[in-house]
């Protein structure tokens, strides 16, 4: 979220930092917000002067009648009613128009560091580091080919019950997925000092939101329903109950009983209120229109990634300048659900692009001074894992235009795969500055200051389960087929050293 008090002292700053991220009209979408701020502002000052006089035309109202001057306290009374008349009308434009800005200012992205390269996609990233020497094995088996071939890794199966992007893994393979996340997980609490967090899978729009996935990339999660219509019904929320109340009037579902309709199930209702009446003497309403309505919208969403809710623990508090003399660290191995709407085409056969797969996630809250030192150290925590595996890496400096919604600056680390003969995003480590705060709400305060400030986020994947398990494939696998155990893993799998082996 952005500040419109920077954006109001600003404004080039914002046409310059989102033009270089992409904006087409930069000028013209801060020209947009400065007007809606001026309207707003304008709304407000309007209600504050006719509340004011109100209260002063009330109080003129009792002196009138003591002094039995019933003309005058007529008067006044008109005037004041006619001033509720203007506080209701500034009000509807105060809330009408700042909806609209914040829904216009959510709806941007972060501004770039100003250390982050110019370029609009990832050609225009930069290598700025490397480590290990990439394998150049001749022909290299892709993961996929080797998996079936060892009869551990099922795309079949998993589409009959789950559709394409789906996988299963099955025997030694199924445990050395398990022990890859085990080991990131106990590198990243055990020598690195992450506090583990076991988060919760779902979560409220308010949590999407403030990490920055809604409203803009609502098509690229995955939502949760609870139940069936008819209790779906009982537990709508009153906005949701209201959106639907709207939406079937606009339809021309809501009709006046009539001769051809004893029942009413037309319902009889003309507002809001006769609608709740409705609602508590007959809840029979036709599923297609209720599903449409009510049920396209989640009651809850699948995390894409523990950022979400390890982001989200900090949300709506004021932590001390204490909690934060070290940054708070915080790390979770979850399932992570993401419906890849943008990637049609791209990674369709493997484990490079699943719809669900496993990441062990890093978070940091800190103040503002120490995240860029932060942001080193979380990517070389990611390095660590990669380093341990001996899987060749190189970090990744993105440009503005290839950087994620919420980032301010971001290292990729890429991890070479032989089959394709060149390096894929493994982990992706972000400076997201006080961006997701500002939409959190997440502030700290300094000691013996009254004011508190916005912390800053840092999120980033240590690592990827799937991929680091496609890497290690490829790097590791045997000429008779079989898959070398890192040394690093052998003691998850039971001292077991070849996957296809005894």
């Amino acid at each position: 979220m952005h500040d419109i008090r920077a954006i109001r002292e600003n404004p080039q700053v914002y046409v310059a930092g989102w033009s270089s991220r992409g904006v087409e009209d930069a000028d013209g979408l801060v020209a947009d917000i400065l007007r809606l701020d001026g309207e707003l502002r304008r709304a407000q000052t309007t209600g504050q002067d006719a509340l004011a006089k109100r209260n002063a035309a009330s109080k003129l109202i009792g002196a009138a009648m003591g002094k039995k001057d019933m003309a005058e306290a007529d008067r006044l009374k008109a005037e004041v009613e006619a001033l509720k008349g203007d506080i209701a009308a500034a009000a509807e434009v105060e809330a009408r128009v700042g909806k609209e800005l914040r829904d216009l200012l959510a709806a941007q992205k972060n501004l770039a560091a100003e250390d982050v390269p110019d370029g609009e996609d990832e050609a225009g990233n930069v290598e700025v580091g490397a480590w290990g020497e990439p394998r150049r094995m001749g022909p290299a088996k892709d993961h996929a080919d080797l998996g079936e071939a060892l009869g551990m890794l099922d795309f079949e199966a998993a589409a009959k019950m789950s559709g394409a992007r789906f996988a299963v893994l099955k025997g030694q393979l199924a445990r050395l997925e398990r022990a890859v996340g085990q080991f990131m997980l106990d590198m990243q609490t055990d020598q690195h000092g992450y506090l583990e967090v076991n988060p919760p899978y779902l979560v409220r729009d308010e949590a999407m939101f403030g990490t920055g996935q809604l409203p803009k990339f609502a098509d690229d999660l995955f939502g949760a329903q609870a139940g069936s219509s008819s209790a779906m019904l009982k537990t709508a929320t009153l906005n949701g109950v209201r959106e639907a109340f709207q939406e079937w009037k606009r339809s021309g579902w809501l009709v006046t009983p009539n001769q051809d309709d004893p029942e009413g199930l037309g319902v009889a209702a003309y507002d809001i209120e006769e609608f709740f009446e409705y609602l508590e003497i007959s809840p029979r309403l036709p599923d297609p229109i209720f599903d449409e309505v009510l049920l396209d919208k989640p009651q809850r969403w699948l995390i894409p990634t523990a950022e979400v809710s390890l982001t989200n623990l900090v949300r709506e508090s004021i932590l001390s300048e204490d909690d934060l003399a070290t940054p708070m660290r915080m790390t979770a191995l979850t399932p992570c659900f993401r419906a890849e709407a943008g990637s049609a085409g791209r990674d369709t056969r493997g484990l490079i692009r699943q719809h669900q797969f496993s990441k062990v996630e890093m978070v940091s809250i800190a103040r503002p001074e120490d995240s860029d030192a932060e942001h080193e150290r979380m990517t070389a925590c990611a390095e660590a894992v990669l380093k341990a595996l001996e899987l060749p890496f190189r970090r990744m400096l993105l440009c503005k235009g290839d950087m994620g919604f919420s980032a301010q600056k971001t290292f990729d680390l890429e991890v070479w795969l032989p089959s394709q003969g060149t390096y894929r995003e493994i982990s992706s480590c972000s400076n997201c500055g006080d961006f997701q705060a500002r939409r959190m709400d997440a502030r700290f305060k300094r000691a013996g200051e009254k004011k508190t400030e916005f912390v800053h986020t840092l999120n980033g994947s240590g690592l990827a389960v799937g991929r680091t398990l496609v890497a290690i494939m490829e790097n590791y696998q045997q000429d008779d087929g079989r898959i070398a155990v890192p040394a690093a893993l052998q003691p998850y799998m039971g001292g077991l050293q070849f996957v296809g082996g005894q």
